[in-house]
């Protein structure tokens, strides 16, 4: 059981994590090819199409964490809702096995596991953004409440 401000590390170190090794995935893939120039554009759309949608889950988890009951402890695992956790099995799931089928040419994985790692991984950075401004506020409203 953890409070709920551990909630937001945890999701930064899971998000980041995760976005590191589809990045990761990405940039492997993308040693493979030859890039041209409608790819890095293409790698760049699925970045801002990805990105935007992260952005607003970590906007909707921050609430619903924060929302939480107080000085209250909770289940280590509720840095998701059951939601979330769908939508990430059903993602890895269909990313291991397009991969593991080779289905998507290497071009494909190169352009969108780029895009989509860099989103992820700037979505993980953005709750450790947030858990360590409401750290430095939560410190400088004890130091004035002295």
């Amino acid at each position: 059981m953890v409070q709920k401000q551990t909630l937001v590390l945890i999701a930064a170190f899971v998000w980041t994590a995760a976005g590191a090794n589809i990045l990761r995935l990405g940039i492997a893939a993308s040693l493979t090819v030859r890039w041209e120039w409608w790819m890095a554009l293409s790698a760049a759309g699925v970045f801002l199409l990805f990105g935007t949608m992260f952005g607003m889950i970590v906007k909707k988890h921050l609430r619903r964490i924060y929302g939480y009951d107080g000085e209250r402890k909770h289940c280590f695992l509720k840095f998701f809702d059951v939601k979330a956790y769908i939508l990430m099995g059903v993602m890895m799931t269909g990313g291991i096995l397009l991969r593991s089928l080779h289905i998507i040419p290497d071009r494909c994985t190169a352009m969108f596991y780029t895009g989509l790692g860099a989103g992820l991984t700037l979505a993980g950075l953005a709750f450790l953004v947030c858990y360590i401004v409401r750290k430095v506020r939560d410190r400088r409203k004890e130091k004035d409440a002295e």
